[in-house]
């Protein structure tokens, strides 16, 4: 019923108001965990790939299925080729299909899969730990990852070489150091 109807300025706002949750994640300070069961089809797809991490339960199921119905997933493929290639993201984008859990990982799409029992707790231990890092450094490290991504190989060292080098005048790297030769935990100051 969303397609019915409009014309294409409606079609690009109604699209595009989708697909904002795509770029946004990019920019937010925090890591963007997925976490994945049943199955995710064609924008579903597009946000566990632009997730920072995702984790799925074994039974999941992803593809780019909008070419099913004579639509396409020409949104929602930019991250997932970001994530698998070209090659593999076109196959994904024209042909439609679900892949499961285990292809999902073996392609990059995924970090993780675990028993569908286990999804919950795996995610949830999963983002605690991470969320015992250093945030600063964890914030630095993904907007620099991002900021790097698609600059010429050489400048991207120069961005994340300057990145590391404001980190290091933190609280957080100074605070890190001392606690590893102290042989204790870090108290992290948050930013």
């Amino acid at each position: 019923n969303d397609v019915a109807g409009k014309t294409a300025m409606e079609h690009r706002a109604w699209i595009e108001h989708m697909e904002r949750p795509l770029v946004a994640i990019s920019q937010m300070k925090k890591p963007v965990v997925a976490q994945l069961h049943g199955v995710a089809a064609a924008n579903g797809m597009g946000l566990v790939a632009a997730a920072d991490l995702a984790i799925a339960a074994d039974n999941a199921k992803m593809g780019l299925t909008a070419i099913n119905v004579g639509l396409n997933c020409v949104g929602p493929v930019i991250p997932v080729a970001r994530s698998v290639g070209r090659k593999k993201a076109l196959e994904l984008l024209l042909y439609g299909e679900l892949i499961k859990a285990p292809e999902a990982l073996a392609m990059g799409l995924v970090n993780r899969v675990v028993p569908k029992d286990e999804l919950e707790e795996a995610a949830r231990a999963w983002a605690e730990d991470l969320a015992r890092r250093s945030p600063v450094a964890v914030q630095i490290a993904k907007k620099g990852f991002y900021a790097s991504e698609d600059l010429p190989y050489a400048r991207q060292f120069d961005l994340m070489n300057e990145a590391f080098a404001r980190l290091c005048t933190t609280h957080d790297a100074k605070e890190g150091v001392a606690a590893f030769f102290e042989k204790r935990p870090p108290r992290w100051e948050e930013r």
